[in-house]
């Protein structure tokens, strides 16, 4: 997610703006399209270093509103499915069709058949300026990023200052107050003491590729990986947790039910919140958790966690922070944050078990009460805090993985289709 911005003033469009002091930089970049304006906008951190006009589609092909990343790039590419139109500069934003792209025709209303289309100049300079994994955020009004500092947000811990652990220390009373204290002495005249060294703190380590993160809601995918993994731990052979229901799984599950018939007398269902809740017991693991973290790097997995969301009838909303700059040396992180809307249907809310969207509505502060209902296990907390690197991005959502979100993405959320 590094960008480096090194172009030309000859490239520049009429509908385009560069900041000089950014010029062979490397920067985080963030890229925001406004469906209202017909609109681009490239930011490093707060400040806009380029705009563009551009067309989303037509009625019919509408460009999804949501959170993407650059997932390929290509200086010419034809569309597969448009009878082979040309795409020069195309930066890829879905595996089903969706992109940034030069067009010759961006009349600065809906025109295209989903993609973004940009006027050329300004399509090869952005080309030039992103690498793969670049956010890019589109909604239907202007957004811009925003400075945000709370507690549930990562940070890198500040290294401590090394301790003198090697060197043996007498005692600074005496055993007894009648003996006197013997104090050995060099003569400073014939022998020199040299300078003590300065104790500086260890240089941090460098900061590896971004990460990428989602919190949302548990589905049923993550509730079968948990009991899959804990009664592998309880001794059931469940088979590899991968959160699907295959022979093994469900023979294991059974096989936990048989032996507690009292608890599943009422309950006819393989997979329920009764079978999470004693799975849970039997392991020693207290409480389920309702929320999940998923971490990913380079667009593969690394790894998933349990988090709890507090007052699980409210929606979460759909928020999108991104890490502008680390101190290592301060343990300090710059974020900066951006709400969506995204009106969640009725269907929606009921099966996520949300009685109340009003978080989701950008007004007030939705982002600080958000990040203030989630709870990060401290060991989750400290794996993380080890990961993060300038251009790492965490987005909150009430709708999990969502379809668009697979092998070769980072996490991708519609919030419109």
């Amino acid at each position: 997610m590094f960008s480096r911005l090194v172009f030309g003033l000859g490239l520049l469009s009429a509908t385009a703006l560069v900041h000089p002091a950014l010029a062979a930089d490397v920067r985080t970049l963030q890229i925001i399209v406004s469906k209202d304006k017909q609109s681009l906008a490239v930011y490093d951190g707060t400040e806009v270093v380029a705009t563009s006009k551009v067309s989303t589609g037509k009625d019919g092909h509408t460009t999804p509103s949501g959170i993407f990343s650059v997932l390929e790039k290509q200086k010419y590419h034809e569309s597969n499915l448009y009878s082979n139109a040309p795409m020069p500069f195309m930066q890829r934003l879905t595996w089903s069709g969706i992109a940034l792209h030069e067009s010759n025709s961006v009349p600065r209303y809906p025109a295209s058949h989903g993609c973004v289309r940009m006027p050329a100049a300004f399509a090869k300079m952005l080309y030039g300026m992103t690498d793969r994994g670049v956010p890019v955020i589109i909604s239907d009004g202007e957004l811009a990023p925003q400075p945000i500092e709370h507690p549930t947000l990562f940070h890198p811990d500040a290294p401590a200052m090394p301790l003198l652990s090697d060197v043996e220390l007498r005692p600074s009373m005496p055993d007894s107050p009648e003996k006197p204290v013997q104090v050995a002495m060099n003569d400073t005249a014939a022998m020199p003491m040299p300078a003590a060294p300065p104790i500086a703190a260890p240089e941090p380590e460098p900061p590896s590729e971004p990460i990428s993160m989602l919190v949302t809601r548990r589905t049923l995918r993550e509730t079968v990986i948990d009991i899959q993994t804990l009664l592998n731990q309880l001794g059931f052979s469940a088979g590899n947790p991968d959160g699907f229901l295959g022979p093994s799984t469900v023979q294991a599950i059974k096989a936990f039910r048989t032996l507690r018939p009292a608890e599943f007398a009422a309950d006819r269902s393989l997979v329920s919140d009764t079978l999470l809740r004693e799975v849970y017991a039997a392991a020693g693991k207290g409480e389920p958790p309702n929320g999940v973290i998923m971490v990913r790097q380079a667009f593969k997995p690394l790894f998933e966690a349990p988090v709890t969301i507090a007052d699980p009838g409210l929606a979460l909303g759909t928020h999108f922070f991104t890490l502008h700059a680390v101190d290592a040396k301060a343990g300090r992180a710059d974020w900066l944050s951006i709400t969506l809307e995204n009106n969640l249907s009725r269907e929606t809310m009921k099966r996520l078990g949300i009685i109340n969207q009003e978080s989701s509505i950008i007004t007030g502060k939705p982002i600080a009460r958000s990040l203030s209902r989630i709870t990060i296990p401290d060991e989750t907390r400290r794996r993380i805090d080890a990961l993060i690197a300038p251009g790492s991005t965490l987005t909150i959502s009430d709708t999990g993985l969502g379809r668009e979100t697979g092998e070769g993405t980072d996490f991708i959320t519609i919030t419109r289709g």
